[in-house]
């Protein structure tokens, strides 16, 4: 029996522990890393080219006739373009060439003919019969350092020089243009390239001169045609 007055006493519900979380059940370690094969047979596609049926043969055929249709266009019109940037620059060249032919130029490149020409019979003397290339080529070079000067011909310097700067200009802008591809090579080539070989082989020691005095990219651009296609100069000691 339980006394009066007494207090009862509850007794808190014990809280169980949560059971411990089970470890993830390991997979068995196989070397294989590919799926298994499936079990249906793929399916081979057919070649419509050796299909008995004849409309699928046409949508075959008509398929790779376009095809190649679409490549033989594309193929023209890269060769039709150009061709046409070929014939571009052959007018630019012969746009030049009409230049070349005019009286001012034609004046120009006789003043500086005669003026070699004069000094090549004036001191022939002193190139021997059988000149090496190295001896023609400094021979050469002091012709055109004294046809740069007041006593290099009857044609008075100022004179000259006006010619003789009208030559380079011409020669810079044709070479301008054929090294910027805005002018046929071939052509110029045929029409003007011994006449810059010659006119170079007699005034690059002028020109290098007058590099060092200060114009540093003199002529440059006729240099780059003369060697273009040239084995380099060999060093004179």
């Amino acid at each position: 029996m339980k006394k009066p007055g007494g207090t009862a006493t509850q007794k808190s519900p014990t809280t169980s522990a949560p059971p411990p979380a089970k470890k993830p059940a390991t997979l068995p370690e196989t070397t294989e890393g590919f799926p298994w094969p499936s079990s249906h047979e793929i399916k081979k596609e057919a070649n419509p080219f050796t299909d008995r049926d004849w409309r699928m043969l046409i949508y075959a055929w008509s398929g790779l006739a376009v095809r190649l249709a679409i490549i033989f266009t594309l193929a023209f019109s890269v060769f039709q373009f150009l061709a046409n940037q070929e014939q571009k620059r052959v007018e630019q060249t012969m746009s030049l060439v009409e230049l070349w032919e005019s009286k001012d130029f034609q004046q120009a490149q006789r003043a500086l003919k005669e003026r070699l020409s004069s000094l090549n019979a004036k001191y022939d003397n002193l190139l021997s019969a059988t000149p090496s290339p190295t001896e023609e080529q400094v021979f050469r070079q002091r012709i055109g350092i004294e046809a740069m000067t007041a006593g290099g011909g009857t044609m008075p310097i100022a004179d000259f020089n006006d010619n003789f700067d009208r030559i380079v200009y011409f020669l810079n802008r044709l070479s301008i243009c054929v090294e910027g591809k805005l002018c046929s090579r071939d052509v110029a080539d045929a029409y003007f390239r011994d006449y810059a070989v010659s006119f170079w082989s007699y005034f690059a020691g002028y020109i290098e001169k007058e590099r060092k005095a200060g114009s540093a990219n003199y002529a440059q651009a006729i240099e780059n045609y003369v060697r273009h296609g040239s084995p380099p100069p060999a060093d004179s000691k």
